[in-house]
């Protein structure tokens, strides 16, 4: 057991030595195999003989979009997956992978569920992880005894992120954002919601989304097609054919400016500024994109970096994001500030925003944003493990097979003209949230040191 674990381990950090030696040839040209399971799953595969090692990502339109009126239920469900399925225990489960060096994973986000895992190519690991994998699935037990100790785990987790002012604006940010969407509520859930949901809450949840329409197969390894054929139809062997998840209702634009103080006992004011951003699938994104690497998205070399922190050292830290997703995912420009300087800052970093979406991008730093960006990009494919995240994302958004291949070539064509449209087309400075985690009357309330902690305690 432990030296298949070993050589596992020993495998991975030799895969990524192999990938960090491919060319920018070999990276240009990763051709995405598709099909369909029987039951109507979409598979994507990628072969990688480098190393006998096989990585699979099932993901599912099962996130906490997914909630309806319980926030929470769709990360008690895929946490409860491993934790006991057919006649399995959470216990055998785990020393069933670790007997053959298996690792698995599991999670939830807004948008998507998965379940992940990484096995040998010999006969019985593979066996013995995609067997179990199906199992997880398909057949999860969801027993009383997991379900009160998971649903007590993420009743915890609340507490701790009440004390933490930048998931207090988080959370703060999205319900401002997006009302009465889906995307408004935290996947976390709420107190209140977790409490209410039961087990046949995550039974049903489960019947509905975890199916096998309503599923992406991610493969990445050492196998030819027809292995990844095989196993795609095991892994989805015990699951039902089902349907795939509703469309997500689109949302609404923000009608006017929004700011909300929330009041906490802090030295510094977490500040959340933004709106609805882009869809996964939108024609703006490389715009967008390349615009806000130099906007906010490069570190210590953009604008909200230079204006913020460098010329005024209002801020340690400032930052700007397009983060897409199925239904218009967020626009955040985000910073914490000392206390005294929160409100200057943010008024700094709303000047270099509306200077941006005003007067566009220059020529120096569109060069410089396209070289760093194509420069990088190889790192997001330097191991199996962020191959397969990269098709599954492919498969669940809809993106092009050639999407990887494109990629480099889609930034270069950006131009100045493109990236100032496209600012101006999904950015309004005048309806923008937001959201400042700290204290409202400074002079009053301000607190440091010793106190600033005990008064955290207390929240």
């Amino acid at each position: 057991m432990m030296r298949q674990t070993h050589l596992l381990q020993r495998l991975t950090v030799s895969l990524l030595l192999v990938l960090l030696a491919w060319t920018d040839v070999a990276l240009s040209d990763i051709k995405i195999q598709n099909w369909h399971t029987r039951n109507g799953a979409r598979v994507y595969f990628v072969p990688a003989p480098e190393l006998p090692l096989v990585d699979v990502r099932v993901i599912f339109d099962a996130g906490g979009a997914r909630d309806g009126n319980k926030p929470g239920l769709a990360r008690l469900t895929n946490s409860l997956l491993t934790e006991g399925a057919g006649k399995l225990s959470a216990d055998q489960i785990a020393e069933r992978l670790d007997r053959v060096g298996a690792q698995i994973n599991a999670g939830s986000l807004r948008d998507m569920a998965w379940v992940a895992v990484r096995t040998l190519t010999d006969e019985l690991p593979m066996r013995e992880t995609i067997g179990t994998l199906s199992l997880i699935l398909g057949e999860p037990s969801f027993n009383k005894k997991a379900f009160n100790r998971q649903q007590k785990q993420m009743l915890i987790s609340l507490d701790a992120e009440e004390q933490s002012p930048s998931d207090i604006a988080d959370r703060a940010y999205f319900e401002a954002v997006y009302g009465k969407h889906p995307y408004a509520s935290s996947p976390a859930g709420t107190r209140e919601s977790l409490k209410s949901i039961k087990r046949k809450d995550v039974i049903e949840f489960h019947k509905r989304y975890y199916v096998a329409k309503n599923a992406v197969i991610a493969i990445t390894g050492d196998m030819t097609r027809l292995g990844a054929e095989a196993m795609a139809e095991v892994i989805i062997s015990s699951m039902r054919k089902g349907s795939v998840a509703a469309p997500l209702p689109p949302v609404k634009p923000l009608e006017k400016a929004v700011t909300r103080h929330i009041e906490y006992p802090s030295t510094q004011t977490h500040i959340s500024i933004g709106q609805p951003g882009v869809t996964r699938n939108d024609p703006d994104y490389f715009p967008l994109y390349v615009g806000n690497h130099t906007l906010g998205g490069s570190g210590l070399v953009s604008r909200l970096m230079e204006e913020v922190r460098e010329k005024r050292g209002y801020s340690y830290s400032v930052y700007s994001y397009f983060s897409p997703m199925r239904a218009q995912g967020p626009f955040e420009l985000g910073l914490q500030s000392r206390n005294d300087k929160a409100q200057e800052a943010r008024r700094v970093a709303m000047e270099t925003l509306n200077k941006f979406i005003n007067q566009g991008i220059s020529d120096e730093e569109l060069e410089a944003s396209k070289k760093n960006i194509t420069g990088g990009f190889a790192l997001r494919l330097d191991s199996n493990k962020k191959i397969v995240q990269q098709i599954a994302a492919i498969g669940f958004y809809g993106l092009p097979l050639d999407y990887l291949n494109t990629f480099k070539d889609k930034v270069n064509r950006v131009t100045k003209k493109d990236v100032q449209e496209a600012f101006k087309r999904r950015l309004d400075s005048s309806k923008m949230v937001t959201i400042m985690v700290g204290p409202k009357d400074i002079k009053q309330k301000a607190v440091t040191g010793n106190k600033a902690k005990n008064m955290s305690k207390q929240h």
